[in-house]
Order: structure tokens, then sequence, then C-alpha cells
């Protein structure tokens, strides 16, 4: 029955199944026909909502656990509910307060990042994650700064402004002319390009043989450049933020789906491949448990969005992680404000 249509269910049944829907994602129990029948705008008895759940159950829309006489959404009525009856709601002023503020917060891009993971864990109480831009920046400027006792500090500035430091161990006395030659040579073939333009362009010259530089410099712009090198490839594709809290205590009973869970998260490239793929959505994407490969086998949802620079490029992907009884209604505006906000910072 996937992808039934809502319109062939009576108004009756659409009602019945929205609120055991929207019961469950807000409590995470299954809904019975006793508390679907003391609401008195339904004005329906326990047994005629019975008759109903039970014709959305033979659907495929709900299920019954065996421990309770209850009904909760399948992973298609979850799809069916989502796509076609939920009523998003907007951040609350505290909520869109607490973003903009978390991210507003002075420091690096990276710093925003992890902010932007940290605050949809702690608004959503599942896991954030975020993607860590995959585009570099243009480069403007490359400085050596003699710090003394053979260490020498190595500066990168960007087209932006943005300004990046390391520090080098070199090892013996710097030479005041080393350095100047170096920085001339560096600054000379990277403006205007990436770092790992920059790094091959320059390398093929100094294998080549063809630069003037003498051994210190070349010394010295060989290992500039290579800190910033190893330093890219070990920064993170992913950012995770709030693991903990899809130990909950609805986990405990469940322990099975929240190892596997948290045994999926840690292969990072492919979450961040299972992001990569809402890279071309308008707004949030949701993918709700078996949907996804990945998370398939641990009942789990995920909420993505894309967020862009400040020329409406794509650059990354974040997102919240949790089970599938997530409240979608508030959590997917919340992950799209979430990526409009960090956009914004985002050069």
């Amino acid at each position: 029955m996937d992808g039934l249509p809502i319109t062939t269910m009576t108004e009756r049944a659409r009602e019945i199944f929205r609120r055991v829907v929207e019961g469950y994602l807000e409590t995470g129990q299954p809904v019975g026909s006793k508390t679907l029948a003391s609401d008195s705008t339904l004005d329906l008895s326990p047994a005629s909502i019975r008759s109903v759940l039970a014709d959305l159950e033979s659907l495929g829309l709900l299920a019954a656990p065996h421990t309770s006489a209850g009904r909760m959404p399948t992973e298609t009525g979850l799809r069916i509910f989502v796509d076609g009856m939920m009523r998003v709601a907007e951040p609350t002023a505290v909520e869109r307060a607490q973003i903009e503020a978390r991210l507003a917060e002075p420091g690096p891009v990276e710093q925003a990042l992890e902010q932007a993971s940290a605050v949809l864990s702690d608004l959503s109480g599942a896991a954030g994650m975020v993607m860590v831009p995959t585009r570099e920046q243009r480069l403007a400027q490359f400085s050596l700064v003699d710090l003394g006792q053979g260490r020498a500090l190595a500066v990168l500035v960007g087209e932006d402004g943005a300004v990046e430091n390391r520090v080098l161990e070199i090892g013996g006395v710097l030479d005041r002319s080393s350095l100047d030659q170096a920085t001339n040579y560096v600054t000379s073939r990277l403006s205007g390009r990436t770092l790992a333009e920059a790094s091959a362009a320059i390398g093929v010259e100094i294998a080549s043989g063809k630069t003037q530089l003498d051994d210190a410099s070349r010394n010295l712009v060989e290992r500039g450049l290579a800190v910033w090198s190893e330093d890219s490839q070990a920064r993170p594709v992913l950012i995770v933020r709030g693991a903990a809290n899809l130990l909950d205590e609805d986990a405990v009973g469940d322990i099975e789906r929240v190892r596997s869970l948290l045994d999926d998260l840690e292969n990072k490239q492919s979450v961040a491949a299972l992001l990569d793929s809402a890279r071309e959505a308008e707004a949030a994407r949701i993918f709700i448990g078996s949907e996804n490969r990945l998370f398939g086998l641990s009942g789990s949802s995920v909420i993505a969005s894309p967020y862009r620079d400040r020329e409406g490029r794509v650059v990354g992907v974040l997102g919240v992680i949790g089970p599938t009884r997530l409240n979608y209604a508030r959590v997917v505006p919340m992950v799209d404000l979430t990526a409009q906000s960090l956009g914004k910072l985002i050069t």
C-alpha cells in the first residue's frame, strides 16, 4: 500500500489517523481507542473508532504492538502523514533566538559548524549533524614569522580576510632572508588559488628544480604547505553532537536498535554520503526508517537540509537523526532555520 493517496480515506479515517500519528509522535506511545474516544470533538464510540483503526491497520498505515492495545504508525503511515497531513509549526521565538545567538558567537567557521550541530541536538532532543563544507576558499597571502628556538609561525590569509595560522617545528636557526624568500615565493603562486591548487603547482616546480629557492627556503615552503595539507585531510567530513540523546528511556527496551544506530553514526563517511543526497533539496528532506539503507536496521529517521553560502551555492548539509517518532512538524522548520542562519556565515 506504499503511496496510498490520502484522498481514498474517508474524512473520519483521516481524522483518526492524524490523531493517532500526532499522539504517537508527541508521547512515543501507541494510541488506543479509549484515548481517542475521550476527545469529545470526535463524537464517536470506542467501537466505531476500533473499527476505523482496524481498517487503517489492514491498509498497512498503523500497527498494533503486541504489548499494547493501542496503535502506532508504520513507516508507510508516517510517510503519508509527513507528505500530506503534517501541520508544520514555525520555530518559537525562544528557539529562533537560541539558534541565532549560538551561531552568532564570535569565532571561526568551524566553531559555527560545531554550534549548529549542538543547537540542533539541544532543541530536538536527538543527535545533530553538520557536513563540513567541501568548497575551499581562495587564498590571498602566505607569510612566515620567526618565533625563535627553531620554530616559525605560518599564516594563511583568505580572500575573505579569514586568517589561520600553524606553528612549524623547523629546527636550527632561521635566516630572515630565507623566511622572506619563502613567503614571497608562496604568496606569488597562491593568490587567487585554493591551497590544493597552489600546493600542486608549487610541488611541480620544486620537483622539477625550476625554482630559485635555496635549500632553507625550499624546506620552509614544503613544511609550510605540508602542515595545511595534513590538517585539511584530518578535518572531519561530519560533525555529530548529542548522540547521547539517543540513549533515552525508550531506548532501554530496544538497546539493539540504539547500538546499531550508534555504530552507523561512527561511519561518518557513509552518514555524510546520506546527507549529501539532500544537497539538491529546496528545503528539509525527510528519510524515514528503512527508506535509507544506512539507518534501516536501527529504525531511525533523518531530517536534512542544505545550507548555502552568500552567493546561494550549496556548500554542505545539516540535520537531525533520531527515532522514527521524531516530532517532524517541529523539527523540520528548526532544521531549515538553522541551515539558513548558518548559510549567512559562509562566504
